[in-house]
């Protein structure tokens, strides 16, 4: 039992990232000059060489705020520390609230740098299983409209998404109840349909993490959830297990779904997964976490389309271990994760 339950939290904590615009005050946490804002000094942030991140990098996202804070406080140090974050592109997760219109408005920023956005869709009903980041649509009407939204927003513009994590690995562990199931399916799968009738929307449905580990359990779920048509599945989302254990977990779970491609989120898995404390808490907020690899198209290796930044670095897991709420900006996280991720 202990074994299905930490298999099960290891997933937990996802930071829905999309309430983005947190005030300077948030952001100067941690700041021992208090006074000023961070929206009257903006951090210069450029894109990435699209040949080997095509990518949008949000020049006005959290870190690259935290930046500007730290430069306008004289604290150079921490701003070059957080500029490593600030530069990389990461996950945009799209609200509950306004789906239409912040697509739209993530895609055509990307269009006009001439990259393409990462898109992070997390608003199935019973989402998190009532855990930190609790929510999602009230009902499967809700869900339907709100992808409906999303799609006006990408239009014929270029995006990639990523569907959903945790969604079909908890419906696998136990902890989504039963009489939820058809249902999730049945919203996933229209999901992936939908947004691959877009012109330029590729698809990557969640597909769990190495420390769960059993594919034979999951791919059928996959299956039944759309895999077969979207352009693949995504591993270790907000999660900190090695690419290297990531890659081969993925692969095995593509031999069973038809050799999808899939990617893998690097965020913060530089030093691997945590071991210490309660088995229980170790995927939120582990102290002593690294940045993982930048994200990039250039893998090496043939099944792994990318290597994504598809959680924030910096934005919390949940209430554990001192942390904000789940999404917000924690800039002493954020510190820890680039110094020790320092190459």
């Amino acid at each position: 039992m202990h074994h299905s339950r930490g298999a099960r939290v290891s997933q937990r904590g996802r930071a829905r990232a999309s309430a983005a615009v947190l005030g300077a005050a948030l952001l100067l946490a941690g700041c021992s000059s208090g006074g000023g804002g961070a929206d009257d000094a903006k951090a210069d942030i450029g894109q990435q060489p699209k040949s080997t991140d095509p990518f949008w990098v949000n020049p006005d996202g959290n870190a690259a705020r935290q930046v500007a804070a730290y430069e306008k406080a004289g604290r150079r140090t921490e701003a070059e520390r957080i500029r490593r974050i600030a530069e990389q592109p990461t996950g945009e997760w799209i609200g509950p609230e306004n789906p239409e219109q912040e697509a739209r408005g993530f895609t055509e920023a990307a269009e006009k740098a001439d990259r393409t956005p990462l898109l992070v869709l997390y608003n199935i009903p019973h989402r998190d299983c009532g855990q930190y980041s609790q929510g999602g649509a009230a009902d499967g009407d809700g869900y339907r409209a709100w992808i409906d939204g999303v799609a006006r927003g990408i239009g014929d513009r270029a995006a990639t998404v990523v569907l959903e994590p945790d969604a079909v690995l908890h419906l696998v562990d136990g902890c989504t109840a039963g009489e939820s199931h058809e249902e999730r399916f049945d919203l996933l799968k229209g999901a992936v349909a939908k947004l691959k009738s877009l012109k330029n929307t590729k698809v990557y449905l969640d597909a769990g993490n190495a420390g769960w580990g059993r594919p034979d359990q999951i791919f059928e779920p996959l299956r039944r959830a759309g895999v077969d048509q979207a352009d693949g599945f995504a591993v270790n989302v907000s999660n900190f297990y090695s690419t290297e254990d990531s890659i081969a977990y993925g692969k095995r779970l593509s031999a069973k779904v038809g050799g999808k491609h899939f990617v893998v989120d690097t965020s913060r898995n530089g030093n691997g997964p945590y071991t210490g404390g309660d088995p229980a808490q170790r995927w939120c907020n582990p102290p002593g976490r690294a940045l993982g690899r930048p994200p990039t198209t250039r893998t090496d290796d043939p099944l792994v389309d990318a290597y994504l930044w598809i959680k924030r670095p910096g934005e919390s897991d949940g209430t554990c271990k001192g942390g904000p709420d789940a999404g917000r900006w924690w800039a002493g996280y954020a510190l820890g994760l680039a110094t020790a991720g320092k190459r």
